[in-house]
């Protein structure tokens, strides 16, 4: 079974609000639209919904035709959850949910001990078969959203259209939600459409995602293709870094606040300060970057790989910084590179970074600037030296000698802008 979107283009009146929108979704398959308010998402929905007729293209189910469905056939496979439901009725949690029936119901036919079981399943799996004889108009918020949602269910549907399902919820039943239409497509098969606001919930539980801006798709698949740091821009006009979950190796999301976007700006104009190279990486010399540019200093920074933290955070405040590959170990060459840039240094902060075999280097540049290069040499250490070294002990010798020779050590990176203000 799939669900296809062949080339809708929709008014309302004489505004196009959707244009040439191509795309599928397979059975068992949750996907994620996204994009900023105004972008089309929820006339996505209610163009798949038959509420609005697209002037052109086609909306197709397993190769036939939405529009061509009687309205109980259609009622029968897609069902819709809007973004806000109002009720205004003493109705229990049972009867709104057995109104989902309706479809499979005869003229005044009346709901059969089969429907009732129907319905008492379809809000055992969204765990609210507890508030069945609860009248809806007491219920909250996230509670009144699983109802809904199980009366959804309870048309038996094929492709289930959510329209913001978790909005203004708490996140306990954020989470509840979205792991339930993770069951609902892995083990009942259905094709899902959610319109999803928070970009992180749809890295975490969508197969795949749309981005729509103006009413036109600018990005469709994984998670990784579509929720870059360029498409959110283009889509959202938000500065934002993306990173990867160590744990889940998921998208997470984090935007760039103003205030480091304007830090940004005055750091490229300063000219006559102190400057600091920060040896980092692993984005134990992100913060730093921040607070030391903001003081206005002139900040460098290396060895750090591409990707790193410390890595897209230079680049956000236009921070020169030696760099090596993802994942690779220092070069000779970025080495010899890394002691340059060390040499137009005023100070050095060896940045509290683990140490292993591939990162050692940093260490040996350090000891150089202080010894040969005759830097002033400032270590943070917001963590033992031994939890932090994977070299068998070279590191934390080595890390020691370097206080013994002179290196001041802080246990904050507040510490550090108190050493330099006092120079």
């Amino acid at each position: 079974m799939a669900l296809e979107i062949k080339d809708v283009d929709a008014y309302y009146g004489s505004v196009k609000v959707l244009e040439s929108v191509d795309f599928s979704a397979a059975q068992g398959e949750l996907l994620g639209i996204l994009g900023p308010n105004g972008s089309g998402k929820t006339t996505l929905l209610r163009t798949i919904a038959r509420i609005l007729k697209p002037k052109t293209g086609a909306i197709l189910l397993d190769g036939k035709h939405v529009l061509q469905m009687k309205d109980k056939e259609f009622s029968r496979t897609f069902a819709a959850v809007p973004q806000d439901t109002v009720i205004n009725f003493e109705f229990s949690a049972l009867d709104i949910v057995l109104m989902g029936r309706n479809p499979h119901l005869g003229r005044l036919e009346l709901e059969s001990d089969k429907d009732i079981a129907i319905a008492r399943r379809c809000m055992e799996l969204t765990n609210c078969w507890h508030l069945a004889e609860r009248s809806v108009m007491e219920l909250s918020g996230g509670e009144r959203q699983l109802v809904i949602l199980a009366r959804a269910l309870t048309q038996e549907p094929r492709v289930l259209l959510l329209d913001e399902p978790t909005s203004h919820l708490d996140i306990n039943y954020q989470i509840e939600i979205m792991e339930l239409l993770k069951h609902l497509t892995a083990h009942e098969g259905l094709i899902i459409i959610a319109v999803i606001h928070d970009l992180n919930l749809a890295a975490q539980y969508c197969d795949r995602l749309v981005l729509l801006r103006n009413g036109a798709i600018i990005a469709i698949g994984s998670q990784y293709e579509v929720l870059t740091a360029e498409n959110i821009k283009a889509a959202f006009g938000a500065d934002v870094i993306v990173k990867r979950h160590e744990m889940t190796s998921q998208c997470y999301i984090s935007p760039v606040p103003a205030s480091v976007k304007r830090t940004s700006g005055e750091a490229a104009r300063r000219t006559n300060k102190i400057t600091v190279h920060l040896i980092c990486g692993g984005g134990e010399g992100a913060s730093l970057m921040y607070l030391l540019s903001e003081r206005g200093y002139n900040v460098t920074a290396g060895v750090v790989n591409l990707l790193d933290t410390d890595h897209e955070v230079a680049q956000l405040l236009n921070i020169p910084v030696v760099t090596e590959a993802p994942f690779s170990p220092i070069t000779e060459d970025t080495f010899i590179a890394h002691l340059k840039q060390i040499e137009k240094a005023d100070v050095v902060v060896l940045c509290n970074i683990p140490v292993g075999f591939g990162n050692l280097k940093n260490v040996e540049a350090a000891e150089l600037a202080l010894t040969r290069q005759e830097k002033k040499l400032v270590i943070v250490e917001t963590a033992p030296r031994e939890k932090r070294d994977f070299t068998d002990g070279e590191a934390t010798k080595r890390l020691a000698n370097l206080k013994n020779n002179g290196a001041v050590v802080v246990k904050t990176t507040d510490k550090v802008a108190e050493v330099l203000d006092t120079l």
